[in-house]
């Protein structure tokens, strides 16, 4: 085997509550994806608790990088380059794979390249099939809610993005009034399909000229339905209740993402993030594309939608590739948007 053809790289990513180090081959392969999860340490508190997910992967990081090669069947010498997930994120979560990636990448004199977590949504969708420009890409996730444009590879801008509410954030926050555990995507997924839209949630911003989101005013609108119903001591169902909510995003997202292929026409799109896997989105966007047969609909599947260091991975192998490096003096920058490899639209 000729290891020495191959780009092979060893990513990082510990921007929340996943700790997890894979072996990318040439960026759509992959050898090897360790995914620590820390879910059930964070359910008691209803969310992710920073410093509870920094102590679990201080915890994880080496046992993980340590299964990663393993299961890889490569040493430290077949290494190319070292990726790893700087920004956007928790901070202290973050540091903990930089500083891992930046021992490796120091102990084995291995290039070491910065890669943004929204980069790393996006090129999820590499691990299926190549990514064809130009592309756009909607990353909808806890944290995250965009539109991407793409005219080619390692250029991004954002068209749109969230003025609030990510919105997983807010899937989160009325899952919890509707007594479901975080996190709470799937199972508020799961209970719209047995429900109807009868409650007709504020669709904010959908009728705006700009490809902005924003989903606090429905959050909002969600949580004083039920306490109103509460305070006059009367049920309301469950079912038709999710089902209104996620209609209401299900429609902004999707109505944003029709009017951005009209004024910019891509050959495909690119489904990302956490809340790429409800299927009530899947459904829509699935419809929605049939009106646009030159674009293409790339739906990342289910076990990348969520965080994953194969998706830094397959960034990271391309950014190598651009020749994007960093030194010793990384670090963790939460608050990172794209304009580190943001160029203008032409």
């Amino acid at each position: 085997m000729n290891l020495l053809a191959r780009n092979l790289v060893l990513s990082f990513e510990t921007s929340c509550d996943e700790t997890s180090v894979a072996v990318i081959e040439n960026g759509n392969q992959i050898l090897s994806n360790i995914v620590a999860t820390q879910i059930k340490s964070h359910q008691r508190f209803g969310g992710v608790v920073p410093e509870v997910a920094s102590r679990h992967h201080i915890e994880q990081i080496t046992s993980c990088i340590e299964d990663a090669l393993t299961e890889a069947d490569v040493t430290y010498d077949d290494l190319s380059a070292v990726a790893v997930t700087y920004g956007p994120g928790l901070v202290g979560a973050l540091l903990i794979g930089v500083a891992a990636a930046k021992a490796v990448a120091w102990a084995h004199q291995l290039p070491l390249v910065p890669v943004n977590h929204l980069a790393g949504h996006i090129y999820a969708a590499r691990l299926v099939e190549p990514i064809e420009f130009p592309a756009m890409a909607l990353v909808v996730s806890g944290g995250h809610t965009e539109l991407v444009y793409m005219p080619e590879e390692n250029r991004f801008q954002i068209i749109g993005e969230t003025r609030d509410d990510a919105a997983g954030e807010a899937y989160d926050k009325i899952g919890r009034v509707l007594g479901i555990n975080y996190p709470a995507g799937k199972p508020v997924d799961e209970l719209a399909h047995q429900g109807k839209d009868t409650f007709n949630f504020p669709r904010a911003m959908d009728s705006d000229e700009n490809f902005d989101f924003s989903f606090s005013g429905l959050k909002s609108a969600f949580i004083n339905t039920v306490h109103h119903a509460d305070q006059l001591n009367e049920s309301l169902s469950k079912e038709d209740l999710a089902a209104s909510f996620q209609q209401a995003v299900v429609d902004v997202l999707s109505d944003k993402t029709v009017r951005a292929l009209r004024e910019f026409p891509v050959k495909q799109l690119i489904l990302a993030g956490g809340v790429a896997a409800n299927k009530g989105l899947r459904d829509r966007l699935t419809s929605d594309l049939a009106a646009f047969p030159q674009t293409k609909l790339e739906l990342v599947p289910l076990s990348f939608c969520g965080d994953n260091a194969a998706m830094i991975g397959a960034a990271g192998e391309m950014l190598y590739r651009h020749g994007e490096r960093a030194d010793a003096t990384l670090n963790a920058d939460p608050g990172l948007e794209f304009d580190w490899l943001k160029d203008e639209i032409k």
